[in-house]
């Protein structure tokens, strides 16, 4: 028995004593996601608006940072000052107006899907290792995704955030589940 399978085992061991919280969080989360995918244009909203509060606290975190830490040397107190307001700046952004940062969110994640889906599509055509197939369709189903987006932008602005978060959520909460499964069946042995 390797490291790693032992390792796995007192993982399991240890999840499978509270294996029902496992199993309780995973269906609290995936219907949390369920409700997410239900309710698109209202998870968008939310989700920009906590993106907008991260960055304006990330931006005070930054300022407080520059005064505690690197007023008198020099230029890295300025850069770190300025860092600190366009971090507040963004935010404060996000929170005024979410379906404009919804716009602008959906804008880059099309942009980045459509990049990311021809350089899968180009790697596992110049690689072709073992199974390269499902690479292919990898970067063929991205591909497609990015392009059904800005094919739709900016209308798929008020959704596909949203979406996203819910379908993650989702996914999320179905591998609790399995892990949990996993655990007690483990334990049960």
């Amino acid at each position: 028995m390797g490291l790693s399978s032992r390792i796995t085992d007192q993982y399991l061991l240890a999840f499978g004593k509270n294996w029902v919280w496992f199993l309780l969080w995973g269906i609290a989360i995936a219907v949390l996601g369920l409700f997410a995918i239900s309710a698109t244009a209202l998870t968008t909203l939310i989700t920009v608006i906590t993106l907008g509060l991260l960055l304006v606290l990330g931006g005070v975190v930054v300022i407080f940072d520059a005064f505690t830490f690197w007023r008198g040397k020099g230029s890295g107190f300025y850069l770190h000052v300025l860092m600190g307001i366009l971090y507040l700046l963004a935010g404060s952004i996000l929170i005024k107006n979410p379906l404009a940062g919804s716009v602008s969110i959906t804008l880059l994640l099309g942009i980045a899907y459509i990049i990311l889906g021809l350089f899968r599509v180009i790697y596992s055509l110049s690689m072709q290792m073992l199974r390269w197939g499902w690479s292919l369709f990898n970067g063929i189903i991205t591909l497609l995704l990015g392009i059904l987006i800005m094919a739709n932008w900016p209308a798929s602005s008020l959704f596909i955030i949203g979406l996203f978060v819910g379908i993650d959520l989702v996914f999320c909460g179905w591998a609790y589940i399995m892990v949990a499964i996993a655990a007690r069946n483990f334990v049960s042995r």
